[in-house]
């Protein structure tokens, strides 16, 4: 394995404002993608109420997530005793179908045994043993978002995926990072299976998360990949693999199964959609739908149209790395210049950056890059420091709180890049707008030149 490009990280002695996010509400987000799941934090209540509170705000729906409740007492002595209450009480009470338990800070420092404690329980439950279980590894003080959620998934697929000797036509196994939203998802899930193709995707945010209203009270996530159809990946022809972060979990899927992977570091952009489709036609033996050839010539010219806006705009990112990877390449596609690339952890998708400066950081990082520039790119924490360095703010990432349906936002395919070209695109032109109205104002009149940027004489 070749040697990881270490990037610059902040030196501050403490972050005021952050951008990273722990590993343990990464992974309880895969699992949320399961149908009937339920995520389980095995750490102290506060560990659990933080991960929920942002998720809820985020996505506006009801969160499962448990708590093995860790005290002062059981921190030092060992939680297994509050493990396995914690598992028979939900199996009693919430009938789920996978329960899928993160470690967290308190338990990783104290250094529990996660496989003996599986090892234990099993041996101790017989009664228990159609619980199905995943454990997996996420301490919050390493790592991050992505971290979390990539272990969760490996864990999934080295729990449940089976070989197989027969292989289902038509079937494709989609692995999707966190990068995408339910909404990225389920435009991947209509492109997918407009070859008629089917997919099946782990984890499937957009069944679960994209805003469902149940006839009754469920204790459990509704909706998702469920256990058997992992169990069925085994029987496809190909993996997509959508996000750097997923490579994990694509070589323990391929190690079982002996399905080739196909890797997809990002579907935001004209060339990359391009691959995409090219490598569904390929596996359906099918020609290229229509519809999606108009949508490839409605962003055509939408690229065409927005580039006299996006050219030599001065932008910061800082987001999740797979998601600061495909909105960074995306910019650098359009003429845009990304000043400063700010990730939250070290990743490798980090090397494949375009961008003028990347490093390690939180918010106050990316707002110390902006001075002079003409967008900041980040979640909804990144809003004060915008607003302090006098730059505006487009919400992307999670969480985003203050706005309304940021989890079924597109921004994917042919038809997801454009809409996020024209959202770019019609901030800029907002702003030109804006200060042509600003300077007519003030008398001075404006001589511009209809695109490229502003060539009045206040500009």
């Amino acid at each position: 394995m070749g040697h990881i490009q270490r990037f610059p990280t902040s030196t501050k002695s403490v972050a005021t404002n952050p951008l990273k996010m722990s590993q343990p509400i990464g992974a309880a987000l895969a699992f949320l993608g399961m149908d009937r799941s339920l995520p389980l934090f095995h750490g102290s209540q506060g560990c659990t109420a933080f991960g929920l509170v942002l998720l809820v705000r985020h996505f506006r729906e009801a969160i499962p997530l448990q708590t093995t409740a860790m005290d002062q007492v059981s921190t030092i002595l060992g939680g297994y005793e509050n493990l396995e209450e914690a598992l028979k009480n939900i199996d009693e009470r919430m009938k789920p179908a996978l329960i899928g338990v993160a470690t967290t800070g308190v338990t990783e420092t104290k250094g529990e045994d996660l496989a003996g404690h599986l090892a234990t329980f099993r041996q101790r439950n017989p009664t228990l043993a159609h619980l199905n279980l995943v454990f997996v590894n996420t301490p919050d003080f390493a790592g991050g978002f992505e971290d979390g959620f990539a272990a969760a998934v490996t864990g999934i697929v080295e729990a449940f995926a089976e070989p197989s000797r027969s292989t289902v036509k038509g079937q494709v196994n989609i692995l999707a990072g966190c990068h995408l939203t339910p909404g990225d998802v389920e435009e991947i899930r209509d492109i997918v299976e407009s070859f008629g193709l089917t997919p099946i995707i782990l984890p499937d945010l957009s069944l679960s998360m994209s805003g469902r209203q149940p006839d009754d009270f469920t204790p459990t996530s509704l909706g998702g990949t469920t256990i058997d159809q992992v169990r069925a990946m085994g029987q496809s022809e190909a993996t997509l693999v959508l996000g750097e972060q997923m490579r994990t979990a694509a070589a323990a899927l391929e190690l079982k199964t002996d399905v080739r992977s196909l890797f997809f570091d990002r579907l935001t952009g004209l060339e990359v959609s391009d691959r995409f489709i090219r490598a569904l036609a390929e596996i359906s033996g099918r020609p290229v739908p229509a519809r999606l050839r108009r949508q490839r010539e409605s962003l055509v010219d939408a690229m065409l149209d927005g580039h006299f806006y996006t050219a030599r705009k001065r932008v910061v990112v800082a987001l999740e790395p797979d998601l600061l990877h495909a909105v960074t390449g995306f910019l650098a596609d359009l003429g845009a210049q990304v000043v400063g690339a700010v990730s939250p952890t070290q990743a490798p998708v980090l090397e494949k950056l375009r961008a003028g400066t990347v490093m390690v950081g939180d918010h106050t990082d990316a707002e110390a890059l902006a001075d002079g520039c003409d967008l900041i790119i980040s979640n909804s924490h990144g809003r004060q420091g915008a607003a302090r360095a006098g730059v505006e703010l487009f919400r992307m990432g999670l969480p985003q709180f203050d706005r309304l349906g940021a989890g079924l936002t597109v921004s994917v395919g042919y038809r997801g890049t454009r809409d996020l070209l024209f959202a770019l695109a019609n901030r800029f032109l907002a702003q030109e707008t804006e200060h042509h109205a600003d300077h007519d104002a003030d008398g001075g009149g404006h001589d511009c030149h209809g695109g490229g940027g502003c060539g009045c004489s206040a500009g």
